[in-house]
């Protein structure tokens, strides 16, 4: 092999690692899911924009990355509204704290943090006549990878608005926390708080 085709192959493999690493730093190919019902619904890429391509066909938000549905659900928030730059910032730099905090690759940490956070049970209200009766049902995959954004993207709001701690940091804390599979961490107390509801609800 000539000297230039071996330049020209070095160029490639750096070019596709560049291209397999989210905001150009973390690796999105070797991460590990504890939890099997809700792996195919957490799909992780290098792409943290997408541009609302999924939008028009039903049920594939799920191909998105895990990270850009993040950074969608930290913008349903009426000071946050519309701002996708300002926002992927912050979890760029949650991301970094993360790392600093833990030396793990932030994704695998936003996994496993959507996992625990993801509730297996809730209820729904039944009419019988005129009685109004809850009854515990599981959770279907999809949804359950919904509500742990929900709950993640709850608890990084509560913890940063109108206190001294910045948005990142009160990020990267609640991913630290629900990856821990902490109770006292927002999005894992309310999973907890559904399943104690449902159970009691059989």
């Amino acid at each position: 092999m000539s000297a230039e085709s071996e330049t020209d192959a070095d160029a490639e493999a750096e070019s596709e690692t560049t291209v397999a690493q989210l905001f150009g730093k973390w690796d999105v190919t070797d991460i590990e899911y504890h939890d099997p019902s809700t792996e195919r619904y957490i799909t992780i890429t290098p792409i943290a924009h997408t541009m609302g391509r999924h939008a028009s066909k039903q049920f594939q938000k799920s191909e998105i990355s895990i990270v850009e549905r993040l950074i969608n659900r930290l913008m349903q928030t009426g000071e946050n509204t519309g701002k996708k730059q300002q926002t992927t910032r912050m979890v760029r730099e949650a991301f970094d704290s993360i790392h600093a905090q833990t030396d793990e690759n932030p994704i695998q940490i936003l996994v496993a943090a959507v996992e625990n956070s993801a509730p297996r049970e809730e209820t729904v209200r039944l009419k019988y006549g005129g009685i109004s009766v809850p009854k515990a049902v599981d959770v279907a995959p999809q949804r359950r990878v919904d509500q742990a954004l929900k709950f993640i993207a709850e608890g990084v709001y509560s913890a940063s608005y109108k206190t001294s701690t910045d948005v990142d940091e009160a990020l990267a804390q609640q991913l630290i926390g629900a990856a821990n599979d902490d109770v006292q961490t927002y999005s894992v107390n309310q999973k907890e708080e559904k399943e104690r509801v449902a159970a009691a609800a059989r």
